[in-house]
């Protein structure tokens, strides 16, 4: 590594420290630990919450797309940002005025069962892993980039999983959205300035930039079909990224770390904005790499794409070896490294939260752990999930990120959303139909995920590079399965609520719930 390099790791790991040493002598509480005690601005939880959605796969893995696979690459961007209209005018303010730290806080006063809570838990858990795996996996690929080589994947990975327990287990919430707010600041600074420096080259002609592309990779790279032949694919995907994102658990938790539901959705049009914008820049910079940097040399660095910005930062601050290459390099690689840090942060804090308050506090204790209790416990499950994850991250280090997290989005929107929609919206719903389509959308994706071309090998031209962990022809043809699981999870959560008993205390609580989700009256 450089000087630069070294210099700008030092001083943001140092920062971010720092923040978490103020932040741990102001978390006492769980309210603390969980959700920063609802002390948060809605300006404040916006940033953050860009901060926690603009990830590796954003910064890292949508650029590589774009820079191998143009407009199918792009698709990954447009679906990322459109998904935040689900989130804004369905679930933001009712999720808000009637859970307390999680989604399962959610289900259970509809629902009032405990096994509800429970498969939510482990549903957050799954959901948190899958994401998180992509974001180490991205900072393997950086820092074994940045080292020439020297710090290997199998080295960085374990060092990224060590960062982000620290964090957590002393700062809680309070760090995490502090270090997610000094990340989304350096990423939008970092992007803005590569995509202004790309239209440069072009005399800020857009077309001119297209036009070299189309002219360097052929006309079918601005049409689709150049990574997804499968029409159907590419619908699979747009489904997940769309619907997905309102069954995120560590974007959900976000509307509980603001006072009121109108701090929620000003948190939301806050966020759209910076995300709206980044994903702009997303396709200035991955176009500028296939242009600039061509398809050889991008796949050279990580063959499945993701080192095309920190690459053309390189590029076009002078190039390998000279000054302004290597600083331009360095900080756009420290922005990168921030980025990952907080979205694990991010995380990491779900998952503990919904072991710690959900299973250990509500189904194990039954509401009656005390606050030190739990924040132990959530400071004992963040170590353990952090090693968890390094280990999965060890495994997936040759994946692109992006299609890592779209598998994410697939699982929250076969497993989380079809429950959050009935339970808000559907009057006869009841627990067993929650189980039915937690438990059942989240195996439903998982099996589909094993037998697809991403863990299985195929003989095709459309399926993502890297290592199969299963050496053997693929079962399900799409590498996305959410045009599969998405209406399972539906249809499953229907059907268990059309066998399941109905109660009438079930549908009495429908309406104290529906008063309270649009009112605010009552909410914590």
């Amino acid at each position: 590594m450089s000087p630069v390099t070294v210099t700008l790791f030092l001083l943001f790991v140092l920062l971010t420290l720092g923040i978490t040493y103020w932040a741990s002598r102001k978390t006492k509480t769980a309210s603390d630990f969980y959700v920063g005690g609802r002390s948060i601005t809605a300006g404040q939880n916006g940033v953050a919450i860009a901060g926690d959605y603009l990830s590796a796969a954003s910064f890292l893995g949508i650029a590589g797309l774009i820079a191998l696979n143009g407009f199918d690459g792009f698709l990954y961007s447009v679906g990322f940002f459109v998904a935040y209209l689900t989130v804004l005018y369905v679930v933001a303010e009712p999720l808000r005025n009637v859970g307390k730290y999680t989604i399962a806080d959610v289900l259970a006063y509809r629902l009032g069962d405990s096994r509800v809570r429970t498969a939510a838990a482990i549903s957050t858990f799954t959901i948190s892993i899958f994401y998180m795996i992509a974001q180490v996996v991205g900072a393997g690929s950086l820092i074994s980039l940045l080292s020439g080589g020297t710090i290997k994947p199998e080295v960085a990975i374990p060092l990224v999983g060590t960062m982000m327990i620290v964090y957590v287990v002393f700062g809680g919430m309070i760090a995490t959205t502090w270090v997610q707010i000094v990340k989304a600041v350096l990423l939008m600074i970092a992007s803005a300035i590569i995509a202004f420096l790309v239209a440069m080259k072009f005399g800020f002609n857009l077309s001119d930039l297209l036009g070299a592309a189309e002219a360097k990779n052929g006309a079918e790279f601005l049409n689709a079909g150049l990574k997804y032949k499968n029409p159907i694919d590419l619908i699979s995907l747009g489904l997940a990224l769309v619907l997905g994102t309102a069954g995120l658990p560590h974007i959900l938790v976000r509307f509980y770390t603001v006072p009121t539901a109108r701090d929620a959705r000003m948190s939301i049009i806050w966020a759209m904005v910076l995300i709206g914008v980044f994903y702009i820049l997303t396709m200035m910079m991955g176009n500028g790499a296939s242009v600039l940097l061509g398809k050889e040399a991008i796949e050279a660095a990580n063959k499945a794409g993701n080192m095309a910005a920190p690459l053309l930062a390189q590029f076009l601050g002078g190039g390998a070896g000279t000054f302004g290459g290597e600083a331009f390099l360095a900080f756009v690689s420290a922005a990168a490294f921030a980025t990952i840090l907080a979205v694990v942060a991010g995380l990491t804090i779900t998952a503990s939260t919904a072991v710690a308050h959900d299973i250990y506090n509500s189904v194990m204790r039954k509401g009656k752990a005390t606050e030190s209790e739990q924040v132990r416990v959530a400071q004992l499950a963040t170590v353990s999930i952090g090693i968890f994850a390094i280990v999965l991250g060890l495994l997936a280090k040759d994946q692109n990120v992006a299609f890592l997290v779209a598998l994410a989005f697939a699982l929250a929107a076969s497993a989380n959303l079809p429950v959050i929609i009935y339970a808000l919206f559907w009057k006869r719903f009841n627990a067993n139909g929650a189980i039915w389509g937690i438990v059942g959308g989240t195996l439903t994706t998982l099996i589909l995920i094993l037998g697809s071309p991403n863990i299985m090998k195929i003989d095709a031209p459309t399926v993502t590079k890297g290592r199969h962990l299963i050496q053997a022809n693929a079962i399900f043809p799409l590498e996305n399965p959410g045009i599969v699981s998405i209406p399972a999870g539906f249809i499953l959560a229907a059907v268990g609520t059309a066998l399941g008993r109905r109660r009438k205390e079930d549908e009495e609580r429908f309406d104290e719930m529906t008063f309270r989700a649009y009112t605010g009256v009552g909410a914590e």
